[in-house]
């Protein structure tokens, strides 16, 4: 009957969409074990020996298991959750809470204790499924693309128009390879006191290809500019505003 068991709570999880095969397997061991341990007591229970201290001895050692497997049954059921509401899958890239600050990497591995991640510099993170499941995480593959910002500090000379210079940026930024071919570019005017002009650019872009998209985006604007004969300063990610040639008196 335990055999049975097993092979229905397999059969079970097949067909259970986001259970993976060590937690099927996991779970239909302990089925399987638990209906041994029954039928033992029922077959001594048949025989005339006493189970009570059978019993006793059991509901001690499971309630010491319990104790002592307390944080990995925690990390199973949390990963059973995790994996069940497809909350992260293998492949993608996500950021969690970590002790010196936001860990970001791609998930590689979906186990019953932990999920594992690598990050960009080569390590490997192993990221406990309950502390996963009751922080902060933050997935940014599941829509496939993410914002990507960069800065441009522009001078702008006399006759420049202001829509002509964000012309500017936007066609260079949306002619990138990688960049969202249907949501270009929207360049947003922080700043244009005296002529000087803080402008901010978000674009859509796959996130494991991200650095490598801005740095040709940032490329592409600052030579766009060069080429309009507008002295400019273009930076990787949105902060304080960039320096700036000062005008001449």
């Amino acid at each position: 009957m335990s055999r049975f068991a097993r092979k229905g709570v397999l059969s079970l999880a097949k067909r259970t969409p986001g259970i993976s095969d060590t937690v099927s397997q996991l779970a239909a061991r302990l089925t399987q074990y638990a209906l041994l341990l029954v039928g033992i007591g029922v077959g001594l229970a048949f025989l005339g020996a006493n189970v009570q201290p059978l019993l006793a001895m059991t509901a001690v050692a499971v309630v010491i298991v319990i104790l002592v497997l307390r944080g990995v049954a925690d990390n199973f059921a949390a990963g059973v959750l995790i994996q069940s509401r497809q909350s992260v899958k293998i492949g993608e890239e996500i950021a969690v809470d970590g002790p010196d600050g936001v860990i970001r990497g791609t998930v590689q591995e979906l186990n019953g204790r932990s999920v594992v991640l690598t990050t960009v510099d080569g390590r490997t993170v192993h990221v406990p499924n309950a502390a996963l499941l009751s922080g902060v995480l933050v997935n940014d593959s599941r829509h496939g693309r993410v914002a990507v910002p960069w800065t441009s500090g522009i001078v702008r000379s006399d006759g420049a128009d202001l829509d002509e210079v964000i012309q500017v940026i936007t066609t260079a930024a949306s002619a990138v390879d990688g960049v969202h071919a249907r949501e270009h570019p929207v360049v947003r005017v922080v700043s244009d006191l005296a002529r000087p002009l803080d402008a901010r650019s978000p674009g859509l872009a796959p996130p494991l290809h991200g650095a490598a998209i801005v740095s040709a985006a940032v490329r592409a604007v600052a030579d766009a500019l060069e080429a309009a004969e507008l002295t400019a300063v273009v930076v990787q990610r949105e902060g304080p505003p960039p320096l700036v040639a000062p005008e001449s008196f």
